[in-house]
């Protein structure tokens, strides 16, 4: 026997052929190099802001060699079939995802194409609102509109809002990212549509589509709390006005509603057939390609209608734009779609799915939903999802499908989506706006407001298990 197939079967060539593969390699070398593997890809994950490495390097490797040795070791005790088959199982929930969120991706760099969030972000500035009005309209369409748009994308689009209208008022900048976070995740907590973690549980079955809505106000409260303690902080004065009107470019609108029938397309198959639901998107995406199709054989009819109410009006900026226009070609926003964040979600799935496949989900599971309360792990899935993210937290909560009440379900679902808000590291949309507010957020700024942003937590978890206290 080889060195190597001595060390894959935990240096025992004489192990029981009865002892099951999960548990050899719990505690086994080849289980724990797998976690070691895991440990160090995450490592570098949260460290992307001060390395520059894009996440989804680090995870894509350590997938590949978390299966390697998980396979290599399976196939050393004689098994070559059962991690093939959960590896084909983690591929199947992953391309799922891959595809549902790539339509909704595509739609949303559509809209932001066709300039449906710059004229939003121009018609806010236009009006003159003071920066605590700025605040609140802010956060709370932040709050409404990533349920739809997601919580990454709405983030991004209201950060944008006030890098323009709070130039001169860098506290300002600071303190409304810190609550256009917590909104964008609170809001994407009560929709499938949401957030990545949401979206996970409903393709899982556990919570039906219209279930979602029963975290609404737990949601609302999560976000309220916190931004009311903020706006006391928020300076009642109007900044400088500036920005002129922006014409969306034809066609906008028509995506919106061709969008809202393709989020109802899949949940009516989702719900009535008992489709996946990303069939009812890709069909939404041929909505968009034939929406795509019309805008380009009427091109040269559209342009020189909106060139003659450019001229009308004087509007050089559109006259501008016109002049360099160029037919909608629905492959420009698909490719321009987040795939670093698409190839991290395949790495995290795999990752996870390796050390389920191992034994490691079900030991935790054990330690969590049995040792335990399921109410005080689900706590501490959220309080987690802070520090670690929520999709690794939530892919791996779903793998082990602990036996858990409706109102667990839900509460998980509460916790994983609004935990990340009280470290700028903890969610996407965080993430995301270090980036663009780069100076004036930070981790340590909003590590100032983490008290009050955990209050809300707190305060949405009680207000969640006296108004579902039926499903518990």
């Amino acid at each position: 026997m080889s060195l190597f197939a001595i060390f894959i079967t935990g240096f025992s060539p004489f192990a029981s052929a009865a002892e099951s593969t999960v548990q050899r390699f719990i505690h086994h070398p080849v289980g724990y190099m797998a976690l070691t593997i895991f440990v160090i890809a995450y490592v570098f994950v949260m460290l992307e802001e001060k390395l520059h490495l894009r996440k989804s390097k680090p995870v894509l490797l350590a997938a590949g060699l978390i299966w390697f040795l998980v396979a290599g070791a399976a196939a050393m005790t004689g098994d070559t079939e059962s991690a093939n088959a959960a590896l084909q199982h983690n591929l199947l929930e992953y391309s799922e995802l891959l595809l549902f969120l790539l339509v909704a991706m595509t739609y949303i760099n559509a809209m932001e194409e066709r300039q449906l969030f710059d004229a939003l972000r121009a018609w806010l500035v236009s009006k003159g609102f003071s920066y605590l009005s700025l605040f609140w309209i802010t956060g709370v369409l932040a709050f409404f509109i990533s349920p739809i748009a997601d919580n990454l994308t709405t983030a991004l689009l209201m950060c944008a809002v006030l890098m323009k209208v709070g130039e001169n008022s860098p506290r300002f900048i600071g303190l409304g990212c810190i609550n256009i976070v917590v909104a964008a995740n609170a809001g994407g907590a009560f929709s499938p549509f949401g957030d990545i973690t949401t979206l996970m549980v409903w393709q899982k079955g556990v919570v039906e589509f219209t279930e979602f809505f029963r975290l609404f106000v737990p949601s609302a409260v999560n976000y309220l709390v916190p931004a009311i303690i903020m706006s006391f902080a928020i300076p009642n004065v109007p900044p400088k006005k500036a920005s002129e009107p922006v014409v969306m470019k034809r066609g906008a609108r028509r995506t919106v509603a061709l969008f809202l029938l393709t989020i109802t397309t899949a949940v009516l198959g989702h719900n009535f057939l008992h489709l996946p639901a990303v069939v009812g998107m890709m069909m939404g995406l041929a909505y968009l390609q034939f929406l795509g199709y019309y805008l380009r054989v009427s091109f040269k009819r559209g342009v020189a209608r909106e060139r003659v109410w450019a001229e009308n009006h004087k509007n050089t900026r559109l006259l501008k734009r016109l002049d360099t226009a160029v037919p909608f070609d629905v492959f420009n926003p698909m490719a321009r779609a987040e795939w670093d964040t698409l190839l991290f979600f395949y790495g995290i799935v795999l990752c996870v799915g390796g050390l389920g496949y191992i034994g490691y989900l079900s030991e935790v599971s054990q330690l969590l939903y049995n040792d335990w309360n399921a109410t005080g792990a689900n706590i501490v899935v959220g309080v987690l999802s802070a520090i670690v993210d929520n999709i690794p937290v939530m892919f791996a909560v779903l793998s082990m499908e602990p036996d858990m009440s409706h109102g667990q379900w839900l509460l998980v679902t509460l916790t994983a989506g609004v935990g990340g808000s009280m470290l700028s590291v903890g969610s996407a949309a965080g993430v995301a706006l270090m980036g663009q507010a780069r100076g004036y957020y930070t981790m340590m700024s909003h590590l100032r407001w983490a008290p009050v942003i955990a209050l809300g937590y707190a305060a949405s978890i009680a207000t969640h298990m006296w108004l579902n206290a039926s499903l518990f």
